[in-house]
């Protein structure tokens, strides 16, 4: 028996938090996965670690840059016939600039506990439950 296995695409993602509220993104509709939520974030490019692809994610598409912050959670998720994920996810604790909305369908500011009413991506879930338990913060 020959046993296949899938190339992880590393992708970082940030939780920035304002008034316990954490920040949410609507991918648009001309893209993979349309109108569904996550937090900013992306894949990583050639040469690219974690957070050099989340400084440049957030700065490409909120306008925002990240000085510091600290990995919190991370898992693997497959999508079925499609790729399987090595998602990392990072509470960004500065940052200077304004965040702006300059890739999605919308943003916004969420109370923890309304997040699961929202249609996240799969791979997003998982941490998700976690902040609607408080056990992450």
């Amino acid at each position: 028996m020959v046993t296949t296995t899938r190339a992880s695409t590393p992708v970082a993602a940030a939780l920035l938090f304002h008034w316990n509220r954490v920040l949410v993104c609507q991918r648009k509709r001309s893209r993979s996965f349309p109108l569904m939520w996550g937090f900013p974030g992306g894949k990583l490019e050639s040469g690219e670690d974690y957070w050099a692809a989340l400084q440049r994610e957030l700065k490409e598409e909120l306008g925002i840059d990240a000085q510091s912050g600290r990995e919190i959670f991370r898992h693997r998720h497959f999508y079925p016939g499609s790729v399987q994920v090595e998602i990392r996810f990072f509470r960004i604790d500065t940052y200077s600039g304004v965040v702006a909305n300059l890739d999605f369908e919308q943003i916004r500011w969420a109370e923890p506990r309304d997040l699961e009413k929202l249609d996240f991506l799969e791979a997003d879930r998982p941490l998700i439950k976690k902040l609607v338990s408080g056990e992450l913060s």
